[in-house]
């Protein structure tokens, strides 16, 4: 599956053990990865104003992400205006990448699926809609 992972999931992913970072494991590890250069810089603009991250942390995660990830186009528009305008881009590369699902625990992004042709799930419907939670416990 392609799997465009938002940046508040990607936040969680690092900062906290639990859901979120057990899915970009497993993401990583059995599915495609979807990133975009938009991400990647709200990602370090999040991780160093809000979370305090060190400059070193931030450049190897999102290092991390670059060589696991696959860059798709944040230039896409994907024709609908959300409250939040950080938001466009990552709904462009999401569409752009083709993904099958994007995962963000945002509730205006997960209300908006019914306006695009792109399925937008939270984390827990990732684990469970994908099958990462039982390839995971079962070593699949």
């Amino acid at each position: 599956m392609r799997l465009f992972l938002d940046t508040n999931v990607l936040v969680s992913a690092l900062t906290t053990r639990g859901l979120c970072s057990e899915l970009l494991e497993v993401v990583v590890d059995r599915h495609e990865l979807l990133i975009s250069d938009h991400l990647l810089k709200e990602l370090r603009r999040v991780l160093a104003a809000k979370f305090r991250q060190p400059a070193p942390v931030i450049d190897g995660y999102l290092g991390f992400l670059s060589q696991h990830g696959e860059m798709v186009n944040s230039v896409f528009d994907p024709g609908i205006r959300p409250k939040d305008p950080d938001d466009v881009p990552i709904l462009g590369s999401a569409l752009a990448g083709k993904a099958d699902a994007l995962v963000t625990g945002d509730r205006e992004l997960l209300a908006l699926e019914k306006s695009l042709e792109l399925r937008i799930i939270s984390p827990r419907e990732a684990w469970v809609a994908f099958g990462v939670g039982s390839q995971a416990l079962t070593g699949v």
